[in-house]
């Protein structure tokens, strides 16, 4: 008992000097990784050590070397990506899970967590008592969400794929704004990134329904199966949501699989100007949202939601393995019966998740998205993707109140695209460019560029939970500043 308490001492002890540092970091006062004088990347290479040198040694270095010279993403002022930094209760939610819970199996508080975050997840988000999944992020997420839509399309045509193997060729079809990963995601599968049918957008980044049915009828005219319609629920380049009703509507009538990529835009839902956008995905055969973008979840946390979680677990199942099935006494095919009680958490491996997806080992997610929602609920999520979305129509405004600024759409959600325009100006695209870089290298306000119809923008993203409406005013005022230094 005594070395145990000495255990626990120590954990405390660690975890406070670590906080600590972490603190200072987010004080946000340090330069960054790269700057001039650093020299972490010389006091960190040597060869792999033959004597270790103590915990004590370890958690100097990393809170004097390591710790200081992180990530930039976690600054208020980064709007690049569409990625943040965890909350604090995010963190230490997840801290505890690696303590305490290192796998999700067994019949834990952990394993009952997975699922009934995920229930509160697809309460919150109006997807009519669909169940879930976690997975490490939304290249995930989308991968599990079309392996349903494989297995539901060759189930039809009476083939197990998962178990006999692609015997036709099948489409996809999804906007040319779509996320990279659904293309991957066809590869992954067997079904080839080039059966993905890209089709058109409008000039503010949606499908257009037109193109979509003109493609898909000539598909179907050559005999070609279609395995999926995929939409845009706020696409990564501009936060564009796809007309989900129409799309939806259309799948049904064709009973083609029909998919929501919600990864990044979602939690959008939650705000009741916008929330008409998002009619038709009470239509949808999946939803995939990543908690570890918009809801500031700690990075490797994505959902994917479906009608029918059996079909996912004839996709991905595994085959029975003695040292697992054997070692319980409540498995999937070997459930308790009604008499028996389990006495033990190792008697079952609780929810098995592990048939889901295409993950065996797996961490703990449920409990980070639990803590959050247990910590400000969902007026309070609500509350903070508003406060998002009031910033991109912040900056919008304040680019449309500027003489040398161009606003490139109107925001849907929290993305705002623009760019500095003037009539000296010869070549605007290479001009931001140039601007955009030396923006970043001054290490306060952090946006990304895209193209927005040929042109090049400043696309803001707001969804980091420590920034404030200060920096969409000292973002814009510093893009003026620096495009008026470089002005010819």
């Amino acid at each position: 008992m005594k070395e145990d308490r000495a255990e626990t001492e120590h954990i405390e002890h660690y975890l406070t000097r670590i906080g600590k540092a972490l603190d200072t970091f987010l004080h946000f006062d340090h330069e960054d990784a790269l700057c001039p004088s650093a020299t972490w990347q010389k006091d960190l290479s040597e060869q792999v050590p033959q004597q270790g040198v103590g915990i004590d040694n370890v958690i100097e270095i990393l809170n004097n070397t390591i710790i200081p010279n992180g990530s930039a993403i976690v600054k208020p002022g980064f709007t690049a990506y569409i990625t943040t930094g965890a909350t604090t209760v995010a963190a230490l939610a997840n801290t505890a899970a690696s303590v305490a819970s290192p796998q999700r199996y067994t019949q834990t508080a952990f394993n009952y967590l997975e699922e009934l975050s995920l229930d509160w997840l697809a309460d919150m988000f109006y997807l009519n008592n669909m169940k879930g999944v976690y997975s490490s992020g939304g290249s995930v997420a989308n991968l599990i969400a079309l392996g349903g839509a494989r297995q539901f399309t060759f189930e039809k045509l009476g083939i197990d794929v998962a178990a006999e193997g692609i015997t036709k060729p099948v489409t996809v079809y999804a906007s040319s704004e779509c996320h990279h990963t659904i293309q991957r995601s066809m590869g992954v599968l067997g079904l080839g990134r080039r059966n993905v049918v890209s089709i058109d957008t409008d000039p503010q980044g949606r499908l257009l329904m037109d193109d979509l049915k003109q493609k898909l009828e000539k598909d179907l005219s050559q005999g070609k199966i279609p395995m999926a319609i995929v939409a845009s629920a706020g696409t990564t380049n501009r936060g564009a949501i796809d007309p989900l009703f129409a799309m939806g509507t259309l799948a049904r009538e064709h009973g083609i699989w029909f998919h929501v990529d919600g990864a990044y835009g979602l939690p959008g839902i939650l705000d009741e100007r916008v929330q008409s956008h998002y009619k038709g995905l009470e239509l949808a055969d999946s939803v995939i949202t990543d908690p570890h973008k918009w809801l500031g979840a700690s990075v490797g946390i994505a959902a994917t939601f479906v009608n029918d979680r059996e079909l996912l677990a004839r996709a991905f199942t595994q085959e029975p393995a003695d040292y697992l099935e054997g070692s319980v006494e409540s498995a999937p095919d070997n459930p308790l019966s009604e008499s028996q009680q389990l006495q033990h958490s190792l008697d079952s491996f609780g929810i098995p998740f592990f048939d889901y997806s295409v993950e065996l080992s797996a961490p703990c997610r449920g409990v980070v998205v639990w803590s959050m929602l247990k910590e400000i609920g969902v007026q309070g999520m609500r509350e903070r993707i508003k406060r998002h979305n009031d910033m991109a129509t912040q900056t919008a405004q304040l680019i449309q109140d500027h003489p040398q600024l161009e606003l490139l759409g109107s925001p849907e959600l929290s993305i705002c695209c623009f760019r500095f325009n003037d009539l000296q100006i010869e070549d605007l695209n290479a001009f931001n460019q140039r601007l955009h870089r030396q923006l970043i290298r001054e290490n306060c306000y952090l946006p990304s560029t895209t193209k927005v119809n040929g042109k090049l923008a400043i696309r803001p993203c707001y969804l980091g939970a420590r920034t404030e409406s200060k920096h969409v005013i000292g973002l814009v005022e510093d893009v003026v500043r620096i495009g008026r230094s470089l002005m010819p």
